[in-house]
């Protein structure tokens, strides 16, 4: 058995290995530049607050961590990107063990994330919803630790904490994974009685809020920009009776296409549709509150405030449907079936980059055939004919301004929109197409 696992193990590492190189090669040879919100992170990282206009600040955090070791080399925020992804996947990974006590279907379990385009085609743009994998599949293994052992550890609540609090400042929609945890845990203590009531859960809430303080200051400070642009995105102001229902099912609609493909490897595998759900089951239980809870509290905001949830918002929250998935068709999986599973699995695993780069290649008109760095060799000779010292700052929107910042050999700090003041108290500075760049 211990060679088996050892076996099933190398084919895991093999796979995140290969999904690392093919997802961070392809659009480093096919891509002219970065995408847009990989940018907008680089430029509000140029300048890091605890805060931004559109979001909080973790992917600024991680993105700026990068560019300190690898400057401005493209190919290293689309590696930054499959890193966050892989280990994602790795916790999934242990986590299937535990929840299927079977190696080679917690191989499977991953396997058919593959089938989602959340988990490839989607990724080389590292962004706020790749930023919250690693921690949201962190949160939930943590989740389960405390959850399946008899004697909480005081480690297993710090860390569900920290990773919870770190996730937050991704994304705030990581809230609706915290909250099905919560209510998840609420459940089984005082209502089934599972479990009994220890203080040590309140170290998880404890660290979680004490790591916010920073946030939640720059938010006041900021009169919460972060959240009416997030509130903005929803299309709230054009309310409209209708919407509560067409947004929803709108919604729904899209999710199952985006699952079609990964409902496509659960046929392979199956002898036929037939299953039962056992919510006395503590795995089946944990199973339905961090993969279903989280869609139902979304699609229940879209419905009572009438709001629009994009596509790209639900990222994180495939992540263990494969675990969940396995779990209820366990028994009628048949194994015998695995080759026809794995041609499925291949030709999906390829299929996607070649499609990338297909589009990549013949589409000329997208963010990433941007001609940033000949733009910031240009804007660098008109700045050297007119001043003898390094460029400090930028001003201007997230896209030309930051790609300026990432550029530039001095790597000018991003001072946000066209700021008067800076410019008022800068002697040497100039502006080009909406952009302006100066000392201060």
């Amino acid at each position: 058995m211990n060679v088996l696992n050892r076996n099933i193990s190398n084919i895991f590492f093999i796979f995140v290995l290969a999904h690392l190189i093919i997802w961070t090669l392809i659009p480093s040879l096919t891509n002219k530049n970065l995408p847009l919100d990989t940018i907008e992170a680089l430029a509000w990282g140029s300048n890091l607050e605890w805060g931004f206009s559109k979001h909080p600040p973790m992917s600024a955090f991680f993105s700026e961590v990068f560019f300190n070791f690898f400057g401005p080399q493209d190919w290293a925020y689309y590696l930054l990107s499959q890193v966050f992804v892989i280990i994602a996947f790795y916790y999934v990974f242990k986590f299937a063990y535990e929840i299927l006590g079977n190696i080679k279907l917690s191989l499977i379990s991953v396997l058919l994330l593959e089938s989602i385009y959340f988990y490839n085609f989607t990724t080389p743009e590292f962004n706020v919803n790749v930023c919250q994998l690693p921690f949201w599949s962190l949160v939930v293994y943590f989740s389960w630790k405390i959850y399946d052992t008899q004697k909480i550890r005081f480690i297993d609540c710090l860390l569900v904490g920290l990773f919870a609090a770190v996730g937050f400042l991704s994304k705030y929609l990581f809230i609706y994974l915290l909250l099905s945890i919560v209510l998840f845990f609420i459940y089984i203590i005082f209502f089934k009685k599972y479990k009994k009531f220890d203080f040590k859960y309140l170290i998880c809430i404890e660290i979680f809020f004490v790591l916010l303080v920073p946030h939640l200051i720059w938010l006041f400070n900021n009169e919460f920009i972060t959240i009416t642009y997030g509130l903005n995105r929803t299309q709230l102001e054009d309310a409209n009776i209708l919407n509560h229902l067409s947004y929803p099912i709108t919604f729904i609609v899209k999710q199952i296409v985006i699952l079609i493909p990964f409902l496509f490897l659960i046929w392979l595998l199956i002898k036929k549709i037939k299953f039962t759900i056992n919510l006395r089951d503590k795995r089946m239980l944990f199973l339905i509150f961090i993969n279903i809870m989280p869609f139902f509290l979304i699609l229940i905001t879209s419905a009572i405030m009438g709001s629009k949830i994009r596509t790209m918002w639900m990222t994180p929250f495939y992540l263990f449907f494969g675990i969940l998935f396995v779990y209820v068709f366990k028994s009628q999986i048949n194994l015998k079936k695995i080759n026809s599973f794995l041609y499925g699995f291949l030709f999906l695993f390829f299929l996607s980059p070649i499609l990338y780069s297909y589009i990549s290649i013949t589409q000329t008109e997208k963010r990433t055939d941007y001609p940033g760095r000949e733009i910031a060799a240009k804007v660098q000779i008109t700045w050297n004919l007119n001043f003898d010292k390094k460029i400090e700052f930028v001003t201007g929107d997230e896209w030309k301004a930051g790609n300026l910042s990432y550029h530039l050999k001095s790597r000018p700090k991003w001072e946000g929109f066209v700021n008067e003041k800076i410019l008022n108290k800068s002697s040497q500075f100039i502006c080009v197409d909406d952009v302006c760049l100066g000392r201060y």
